[in-house]
């Protein structure tokens, strides 16, 4: 079993370097690193040396899914793993856990693994869903970097990059949906996100929420979508989302997190309130 990672760039400079250092330096050792790169200038992409774990492919794209889908028709590893230049592996033995999890599923079914991710910005980890249904498709998905997807789900259908900012999450819903793929927690910390970019941004930020709306309403039934709207403005959804996005409360508020979706999980799991 082999991983591909496929890392997106454009004149990324030292950040695309430490991207790459991070992979290279894991103990698990049956990998690619596919380098996509959108015509950089900045010299950072030169100064790689491309060999038989290294690959660079120039081209240019559309934007950051567009780049992705590019580079998802070269890869050649079993599982894709994507890592934004700025993000790192949390720790070097990222891969061998990961594979060891993979190489534990039972079930023949194309499958996401996914697992946390400690967020730089505020110094907290940030606890991913253990549970995806519903609810966790409309507010609660793991970023992608903290994803292992079976190539089989892109052979499929690779990104839909009409989406600027919701590719992604799209994708997952797709794979959940209409691929019937399984999706399965891994109580690892995946990756170290760097964070602030364009979605993040005040524009990235209202194109989010039109996209996710649009999104929603092929997936998700009017009703349902409804109910969880309700759900996130009685439940002070902005007002969490700052707390997250607190340095000062952050922590704190992951850890409420994680009790509550080990509450979800035990009632998934045992029908038992």
């Amino acid at each position: 079993m082999t991983f591909s990672i496929i890392v997106v760039c454009m004149n990324a400079g030292k950040k695309l370097h430490r991207t790459i250092e991070s992979i290279l330096s894991q103990t698990e050792t049956d990998y690619e690193i596919l380098v996509k790169d959108g015509g950089s200038t900045d010299g950072s992409v030169e100064a790689l040396k491309p060999n038989d774990r290294i690959r660079v492919h120039c081209e240019k794209d559309e934007g950051i899914y567009s780049a992705m889908n590019q580079a998802l028709r070269r890869v050649q590893g079993d599982y894709i793993c994507f890592l934004n230049c700025g993000d790192y592996f949390y720790d070097e033995k990222v891969l061998q856990r990961v594979k060891r999890r993979i190489m534990q599923s039972k079930d023949d079914r194309p499958a996401i693994f996914y697992g946390n991710i400690r967020e730089r910005r505020t110094g907290t980890k940030v606890q991913s869903n253990p549970v995806i249904d519903d609810f966790a498709c409309y507010r609660n998905l793991p970023c992608h970097q903290a994803c292992f997807y079976d190539k089989k789900l892109f052979s499929i259908r690779l990104f839909n990059s009409q989406y600027r900012v919701r590719a992604d999450y799209e994708h997952f819903l797709w794979c959940f949906y209409e691929a019937k793929a399984k999706a399965v927690y891994m109580p690892l910390t995946i990756a170290s996100y760097e964070g602030g970019g364009f979605s993040e941004s005040k524009i990235g930020k209202r194109l989010s929420k039109r996209e996710h709306k649009e999104i929603v309403a092929r997936y998700i039934p009017k009703k349902k979508a409804r109910k969880y709207r309700l759900f996130m403005i009685l439940t002070l959804a902005p007002l969490r989302t700052w707390i997250a996005g607190n340095p000062k409360t952050a922590g704190t508020y992951q850890k409420i997190k994680k009790r509550v979706y080990k509450g979800r999980k035990h009632i998934k799991a045992t029908g038992k309130r």
